[in-house]
């Protein structure tokens, strides 16, 4: 390939990449505030759990923990399918969930403080896994719908 062919060939005109650029971020942005709503409906869940039905304050809160982590995939892979954020935080809560049957010391520590059960969490249960798979998929369906419509 000659030098100018190849100059023509790596040139991507500059209204094409600010359209690309834009769309990238306002779509990281959406996806960024997502995740503090779930993030703030999550915690409320917790701390209103007395007043809220016993079904919801029982499985929300880890079934919008795994939505939260979904939209977190969606705002570093806005580019990729929706499927791909999906598989990843099902697979990365799974890991969280199965990571708590590892009981050293220091891990059993730091579960103990408050950031670290939000993160960590406390004990393996497998409730938790389909708590996940529904809070994913309720997260990647509800995406689905939003870029439709849009």
């Amino acid at each position: 390939m000659h030098k100018a062919e190849w100059k023509n060939y790596r040139t991507i005109p500059m209204g094409i990449c600010n359209k690309r650029c834009a769309c990238g971020w306002s779509a990281r942005i959406a996806y960024i505030v997502a995740v503090f709503v779930v993030m703030a409906l999550g915690l409320g869940s917790r701390a209103f759990a007395d007043v809220l039905p016993v079904f919801v304050a029982e499985h929300f809160g880890d079934a919008l923990w795994a939505c939260m982590i979904y939209f977190g995939f969606r705002t570093c892979y806005t580019h990729k399918k929706i499927s791909f954020s999906l598989w990843c935080s099902l697979a990365f809560c799974f890991a969280i969930e199965g990571s708590q049957l590892y009981q050293a010391s220091w891990i059993v520590f730091l579960r103990e403080t408050t950031f670290g059960a939000l993160v960590l969490g406390k004990g393996f249960l497998t409730a938790d896994l389909v708590r996940y798979t529904a809070g994913a998929a309720v997260a990647a369906l509800l995406d689905l719908a939003w870029r439709k419509r849009s």
